[in-house]
């Protein structure tokens, strides 16, 4: 049986167990997710949606539903298609079109907080209580309830799918932050805490082209689960990996050992870091994540970008990209606030 993500608009991801020679929206149906659809002869597209990783067969397709250029983009008909693989499949609508009940609540405990510096910590958690493994696509984030509060806060994945289904978040350390002050405060081994999810749309696409991953501060956690997905499928991978890690001060640099290890586990990885504001101690190199770009890295703008950090940094690489006319890189991002 096949694995597939159905992503869709609403940043919900619904994964399905897709029978060998079983049409996709066929599978769909059996785990409950309407897909739109009107014809099913590969002729209306009320079910079209584009694959981002896999391999797959077409039934049939009429040239009014899908161009050339759509199937050359990886286009599909939910009701034409076979899968031949694992696959992530994206629509262009809300999950609400499908009756779907939304992210999973998955019941977790706090096994540890790890402190990786005045500014970040990691949140081991333990969700092996759930029946088989908790599926998200890494890059993809959970929302998390914080303990004795009502308040829900938003972090990203920092490890690859398991199935022991032991989770990793990391967490920047606010002054005055709800999560900050449980984490600092009150966090204990054994806490009961509760997640919803798969969601969010920011995940790592099929590789066919050399990469760039952009993180700013604890933006790095989505690219800490696609190298642990990358290392454990290291003969995967036949495509150069360049992660630019930008924080403001030398303390916030953090995982800087697990990076390395990657440069040793994934095929064609490098990193570099940058410090916005150094101290006397920081030998590296000083400015914005922008600063240690060289347009040779960039292939000739055929690269696929990955963004996830603050907004004013995920702003200034897409300016950046587009004052050299890279119109040909995909660019993929992520952008968020602390809280």
């Amino acid at each position: 049986m096949h694995k597939v993500a159905l992503s869709f608009n609403d940043g919900r991801t619904q994964f399905i167990g897709v029978n060998p020679n079983e049409v996709l929206i066929d599978a769909a149906l059996r785990h409950g997710l309407t897909l739109p659809v009107d014809c099913r002869e590969g002729v209306c597209a009320s079910c079209k949606g584009t694959c981002q990783s896999g391999r797959y067969d077409l039934d049939y397709v009429d040239e009014d539903a899908l161009s050339e250029e759509d199937l050359a983009r990886g286009g599909i008909l939910a009701c034409q298609m076979r899968v031949q693989s694992d696959c992530t499949v994206r629509f262009d609508f809300d999950s609400s079109l499908c009756n779907s009940a939304g992210p999973e609540l998955v019941d977790a405990r706090v096994t540890r907080v790890e402190v990786l510096s005045d500014s970040t910590a990691t949140l081991h958690l333990d969700a092996g209580a759930r029946a088989g493994q908790l599926d998200f696509l890494p890059g993809q984030y959970a929302h998390v309830q914080v303990p004795g509060t009502d308040e829900w806060r938003s972090y990203s994945f920092a490890c690859e799918p398991n199935a022991d289904n032991q989770l990793q978040l990391l967490i920047r350390l606010l002054p005055d932050g709800v999560m900050s002050n449980y984490l600092r405060e009150r966090a204990q081994p054994g806490d009961h805490i509760q997640l919803k999810a798969p969601l969010g749309a920011f995940y790592l696409q099929q590789v066919t082209r050399p990469l760039i991953f952009v993180a700013g501060g604890t933006g790095l956690a989505a690219f800490l689960g696609m190298l642990d997905q990358m290392a454990s499928n290291p003969k995967q991978m036949s495509q150069p990996v360049r992660l630019f890690y930008g924080v403001t001060k030398p303390q916030d640099l953090c995982e800087l050992e697990r990076l390395k290890g990657y440069e040793q586990s994934v095929p064609g990885f490098s990193f570099h870091s940058i410090v916005m504001n150094p101290d006397a101690s920081w030998q590296g190199a000083t400015g914005v994540v922008t600063d240690l770009f060289e347009e040779s890295h960039f292939n000739g703008g055929e690269v696929d970008a990955y963004l996830c950090g603050p907004p004013p940094m995920v702003e200034a690489v897409k300016s950046w990209l587009d004052a050299r006319q890279m119109e040909n890189s995909r660019i993929y991002f992520e952008k968020f606030s602390a809280s």
